[in-house]
């Protein structure tokens, strides 16, 4: 089975919530919220409104963070990445 992945951006954190609760609802197991730079404190938010507010059978299964390195006009920049795993109990 495909990894359902949402990838967190600039969009509303609702427009976020809404995907993952699409995807629990079409059946997945597990969603993966996956975030870099900027964006993690959003993933976060996405992440805690899904297990609070509308998904309480549902757990953080796992947390992984990393560093990527990116190529940008100023040579390259290390950016900070978080993935989390929300699961159903």
């Amino acid at each position: 089975m495909a990894e359902n992945s949402v990838f967190v951006g600039n969009k509303p954190v609702m427009n976020y919530v809404l995907a993952v609760l699409t995807q629990f609802n079409s059946g997945a197991t597990e969603v993966s919220i996956k975030a870099r730079g900027r964006a993690i404190s959003r993933a976060v938010d996405v992440a805690e409104i899904v297990r609070k507010r509308f998904l309480p059978d549902v757990d953080v299964k796992d947390i992984k963070i990393s560093t990527e390195q990116i190529e940008g006009e100023q040579g390259t920049a290390n950016v900070s990445a978080i993935e989390i795993t929300l699961a159903k109990k």
